[in-house]
């Protein structure tokens, strides 16, 4: 697996009527496979997050939606960035994971987290618990889920989870590249150097290097070579010549670049790339057909595709 330069799609509120919805979803993941993107990612929650709107907004499901855009795309990998352990079972996950990897022919990304918004859990009915609750559940389910993704049979019994000769069939390959998401020192780097393929550092921009030097630590300290974990941040871009950095919210001035194609590839490359970064994920919180595709044209060369 290699992901150096992915979309994600952070909204589905385009000011359209439903129906028009999910053809600007599609519409969205085929200009950025045409415009040389390797992956494509969706958000995994059910209301729209408090920084990016209001909890009403539109939000498809995002296993569904993943699973109807591998029958409209035919390159791009596909995944969520990253899924809420805590809103499935780990076997039913393994299922899911296991059948859009057989959908897109061998195009699945399993990303995985622990789950963060209270909202959600507390007005659908999913158990929140504390941090550590959330993440002794994922330290549990991947012992479930790994297995089963690989074609073995586990059986286990935890504090949150149990499986008797849990299987997941049909598969379409051996290992479905795996990711997580977070910048945690104590827990999700030792996590991400024991299990995952690839981090999706949380962090603002001025923090990468700090955390790129604890990754090479973890990995070391169990004997794994760094350079196997790869590593990406998720960047929100504005392409837009009359949008200055000034205008920028103070909360993401850390996470967010702004201005012409050009100068925000110029942009990712000296606050994300050069801090040592493998690849970006960005997202648009304005979608126009075209935008897609300049932010590809501009950032293939700096990602080295």
């Amino acid at each position: 697996m290699a992901i150096r330069l992915g979309l994600q799609i952070p909204n589905f509120s385009y000011g359209t009527g439903v129906a028009e919805l999910f053809p600007t979803v599609i519409a969205q993941a085929r200009e950025a496979e045409s415009a040389g993107f390797d992956s494509v990612f969706v958000m995994d929650h059910f209301y729209q997050l408090p920084m990016l709107g209001d909890p009403d907004q539109p939000m498809l499901e995002a296993y569904t939606a993943l699973g109807a855009l591998a029958t409209a795309t035919e390159r791009v990998q596909l995944g969520t960035l990253v899924t809420g352990n805590t809103y499935r079972n780990p076997t039913l996950l393994a299922k899911i994971i296991t059948t859009l990897d057989v959908v897109s022919q061998g195009r699945a990304i399993l990303g995985i987290g622990a789950g963060w918004f209270q909202l959600e859990h507390d007005q659908l009915g999913f158990e929140f618990g504390t941090f550590t609750d959330r993440f002794n559940r994922l330290d549990e389910a991947l012992q479930i889920i790994l297995p089963m993704i690989k074609g073995e049979r586990p059986t286990f019994s935890g504090t949150w989870y149990r499986a008797n000769e849990a299987m997941a069939n049909p598969r379409f390959r051996d290992h479905i590249p795996l990711m997580i998401g977070g910048s945690g020192e104590k827990k999700t780097i030792p996590l991400a150097a024991r299990h995952f393929d690839h981090l999706n550092v949380i962090a603002g921009f001025d923090e990468l290097p700090a955390k790129l030097k604890v990754v090479r630590q973890r990995c070391e300290e169990i004997g794994r070579d760094p350079a196997t974990l790869e590593t990406s941040t998720l960047t929100t871009v504005v392409i837009d010549e009359n949008f200055k950095p000034d205008q920028v919210p103070a909360e993401m001035t850390q996470r967010m670049v702004v201005g012409s194609a050009d100068s925000v590839a110029d942009q990712i490359k000296t606050k994300v790339l050069d801090a040592g970064i493998d690849g970006v994920i960005i997202n648009l919180p304005f979608y126009t057909p075209g935008i897609v595709t300049a932010a590809g044209d501009a950032l293939r060369s700096v990602v080295g595709l």
